[in-house]
């Protein structure tokens, strides 16, 4: 033994408990956690629960309200309205990834444009420091609403780094010890795996009312609203026994820090002491956990103060097929296999077709897939069966496909430019030498909706 070497090894340090949460937030842009505000105010400032908000984007593709600021400025302003607003109502520990912000909605090509790997390493780099118990995040799934697909793109790294951050095979340089934690150009970090126990989602969908929509036309008439017995709900009309106010009240003054963007909402509701639009509840969809829950309990519900243990998800498989087929392609296949691959099979079922929406004579776009599971070269042809008033722009009628392969198919429509707001149901069918080899069916809302680029 050397003789300068100690008897024995100190214990190792914990980690920092400073950034410890319970519950972690993942969010697109600086403002989104308004919808549910005043619930994180029960939770930080009534329960004492340490809450930690990451946001993926900078928003600096928003516009601004209230200055000449955009782009790379507005978004160092947008950053800096959003530490103000959380510190608002007691949360602190507030985490920016700095991708770009893209209006659209489309998933895909939000993930491509921020580098989907780099902010996946990023976040599951953070709850690997804030080692929370409950992730709350975005939908994701296509929606008839606002539907960003920056939205979507933040629950999709959100699940995917709740399911990775345990493993140790998953960014493993962030877990390799520092070669000398107090000396200089340590390239690895140190840190330790977690499983968060527990998943929740939010949705932009206008049938979830916020101060932002709470039109009753938009209400899709063919399935259960996404906001009933998913989850648990809130009452924002209660009182805060710290604050002595009301949530919704709580929501407004936090939306006021937010004047680039819609803050001028939560002033007038401020300055009316009329905070009607703030009072709808706030609804959560149970998204899956690892202890025992039940779907409308408290999100802390059965929550395991000593951690749970790294579970495996079921992950991909490669889908066995057989025929010749029309399917859904786009973002609506990525989801179909994406919910699967993650354990969560039941938000399937919640939005049964897809569906979108459409302001009069607006142009969409439909990603199709003609499939071949056959041996032999097919020929497929495509028809639309459009509600009266929708417009079918083909690119092409027939697709040849090759056996074993799929021929992506881009459906263009436009809307009906007259007539209620209501839903239409638009129908493409396949065939093949005549014979019908499956059809795929979309629900649009039509009406002034104006929201992000289709």
């Amino acid at each position: 033994m050397s003789a300068f070497a100690q008897e024995a090894a100190p214990d190792l340090l914990r980690p920092d408990a400073r950034f410890k949460a319970d519950m972690l937030v993942v969010v697109a842009h600086e403002d989104d956690e308004v919808m549910i505000a005043g619930y994180l105010a029960k939770l930080a400032q009534d329960e004492h629960k340490r809450i930690a908000v990451v946001y993926v984007t900078n928003g600096d593709g928003g516009g601004n309200a209230v200055g000449n600021e955009a782009g790379a400025a507005l978004g160092q302003e947008r950053q800096m309205e959003a530490r103000r607003a959380l510190s608002s109502i007691g949360i602190e520990n507030v985490w920016f990834l700095n991708q770009h912000d893209t209006p659209n909605q489309n998933v895909l090509f939000s993930l491509d444009h921020w580098d989907h790997g780099h902010v996946l390493e990023a976040l599951v780099r953070l709850i690997r420091i804030t080692r929370p118990d409950v992730v709350l995040t975005w939908f994701p799934d296509p929606v008839s609403g606002e539907n960003h697909a920056d939205h979507q793109a933040s629950s999709v790294v959100a699940v995917e780094a709740f399911d990775a951050a345990a493993d140790e095979t998953k960014f493993p340089e962030q877990l390799s010890p520092a070669k000398n934690r107090t000396g200089m150009s340590n390239l690895t970090e140190g840190l330790l795996p977690w499983q968060p126990q527990k998943l929740y989602f939010f949705t932009d969908a206008y049938e979830v009312f916020t101060p932002y929509w709470y039109d009753a036309k938009k209400l899709s008439p063919f399935r259960k609203n996404l906001g009933e017995g998913t989850g648990p709900s809130f009452d924002m009309k209660a009182m805060s026994p710290t604050r002595h106010l009301s949530y919704a009240q709580i929501e407004a003054d936090e939306q006021t820090y937010y004047m680039t963007q819609e803050g001028q909402l939560g002033v007038d509701a401020v300055k009316a002491k009329n905070f009607k639009t703030f009072e709808y509840p706030v609804r959560l969809i149970f998204a899956k956990s690892l202890v025992r829950a039940s779907v409308t309990g408290d999100v802390f519900e059965g929550v395991r103060a000593a951690g749970v243990p790294f579970k495996p998800v079921h992950g991909y498989e490669a889908e066995t097929k057989r025929g010749i087929r029309l399917e859904i392609g786009g973002p609506w296949r990525f989801y179909s296999l994406f919910w699967k691959a993650h354990d969560l099979d039941r938000m399937a079922g919640l939005i049964p077709v897809p569906e979108m929406e459409a302001d009069y004579g607006e142009w969409l776009i439909i990603g199709l897939r003609a499939c071949n599971s056959t041996n032999s070269d097919a020929v497929i042809e495509l028809n639309a069966t459009l509600p009266a008033g929708w417009v079918d722009h083909p690119e092409y009628k027939r697709y040849p496909v090759r056996a074993g392969e799929c021929y992506p198919v881009t459906a263009m429509v436009s809307a009906r430019s007259t007539g209620d707001e209501k839903w239409d149901e638009l129908t493409w069918s396949a065939t093949q030498d005549g014979r019908n080899v499956g059809s795929v069916m979309v629900r649009v809302f039509v009406g002034k909706v104006g929201s992000m680029p289709r």
